[in-house]
């Protein structure tokens, strides 16, 4: 009689969060939507065949591209500049550099690529030019200190590289910048010349790799995960039985899903730069993908800044054009939280957030981009978003329940193949 007693009040109590997780009765059985994802990765692995390239598209632009380049070669390209400047000097016309143009005006999307490039128009930084002076001034002491960097062959961040020189550069976005346009005049990424970001990003979930010839097991990672090194070199021997990648925006939305350890119940490698994409996380990602083919699911915010974030990973961004080879995803299918969403999974008045007016001039001028033209759907999303006025973060799901984005919201998306 009481064990009749304790499976009613359990069945009661199943109905009960049913009721109070809305849509959860619309969930299938966890084999039917694995079954769902194992046909989107055979899917992604049959469509993946090689990457074009600039070469591929046959442009009637002059484009420039960076690549990787060995540490000699980077030695030798610095030795040949700084030959040409003392030649220029010698010859009586002064010292100059001709530096690549990274402005807006000089980049072009490429619908057959599906990234951002870097056109040839260039500009000349003189040292004889009282605008231009400083400038020169720290290009230069940049290739100095990258050729010191290359000779000992080490690595460093590029906070340190600031602190080389605080009084010349006197802020970090100064030597940031220069070191940018350094890698244009090289011709090589910026991983090249040995100077690398502080280490931003982390991964959890079913993969395994080696990091500078340690083995890491992401599932043995705990909750924080392991953070995803600076240097892109050092990785390799990428493993994994995971069906997916996905991509998180937000660092509250990858600790909910890394705790409830939804890579177990659905196989799959998160990953996210918790924000702003980093060269590390972008490079990581796009590593993952080429080498696991697997396919790419993104969860952002619903507002103007998660899909210019998405954005940023699949085509690139305008300040970095010149390495975008490198540096893109292609292919990133945008999961949620989109903008019909809110209607959708009725998320509550209150948590949804009127747009600022810069919310919706940002809305407005990515309706303008040609990387969102392509993609109907992206437009039909974006239109919506900009006429509701409303935005959303992901934890806005939390209004249901702690647990909502994993054990609800995510599983349905994925059932229903909810994703553009």
């Amino acid at each position: 009689m009481a064990d009749k007693k304790k499976r009613r009040r359990a069945a009661h109590d199943s109905d009960s969060d049913s009721d109070a997780l809305p849509f959860k009765s619309k969930l299938k059985p966890d084999s039917v939507i694995l079954q769902t994802l194992k046909n989107l990765k055979a899917s992604s692995a049959a469509s993946s065949s090689k990457t074009p390239t600039l070469a591929d598209v046959g442009l009637s632009t002059t484009c420039r591209e960076v690549t990787d380049l060995p540490i000699d070669e980077v030695q030798y390209n610095i030795g040949s500049v700084m030959l040409n400047l003392a030649r220029s000097i010698l010859a009586g016309e002064g010292f100059s550099f001709n530096v690549p143009s990274r402005s807006s005006a000089n980049q072009l999307y490429v619908p057959e690529l599906d990234r951002i490039i870097l056109k040839d128009k260039s500009s000349i930084r003189a040292f004889s030019n009282v605008s231009t002076v400083r400038k020169t001034t720290i290009t230069t002491r940049i290739l100095q200190l990258i050729h010191q960097l290359c000779t000992k062959n080490i690595h460093v961040t590029k906070r340190d590289l600031f602190y080389t020189d605080v009084k010349l550069f006197q802020d970090q976005t100064q030597s940031d910048t220069v070191l940018d346009d350094v890698s244009c005049i090289l011709g090589c990424t910026r991983s090249s010349l040995n100077v690398v970001a502080a280490e931003k990003g982390v991964v959890v979930g079913r993969l395994i790799f080696s990091d500078d010839g340690d083995m890491i097991d992401c599932t043995k990672m705990g909750m924080g995960g392991k953070a995803i090194p600076p240097n892109i070199d050092r990785v390799g021997d990428m493993q994994s039985d995971a069906l997916f990648i996905l991509l998180v925006e937000k660092d509250a939305a990858y600790m909910r899903l890394a705790e409830d350890r939804f890579y177990n119940r659905f196989p799959c490698i998160i990953v996210t730069a918790k924000g702003q994409p980093d060269v590390a996380t972008r490079l990581f990602l796009r590593k993952m993908k080429m080498e696991l083919n697997l396919p790419v699911l993104a969860l952002v915010d619903s507002d103007p800044y998660g899909l210019k974030i998405l954005s940023v990973y699949g085509c690139g961004s305008k300040n970095m054009s010149y390495d975008s080879a490198n540096l893109t995803t292609p292919d990133i299918k945008w999961l949620g939280i989109r903008p019909s969403d809110l209607d959708k999974y009725k998320i509550p008045e209150q948590c949804r957030l009127p747009m600022t007016e810069q919310d919706i001039k940002t809305g407005k001028d990515l309706l303008e981009e040609d990387f969102v033209k392509k993609n109907p759907a992206w437009v039909e999303e974006l239109n919506l978003m900009v006429k509701t006025k409303q935005k959303a973060e992901i934890q806005a799901l939390s209004s249901f329940g702690f647990q909502y984005l994993s054990e609800v919201y995510l599983p349905l998306k994925l059932q229903e193949q909810d994703w553009l």
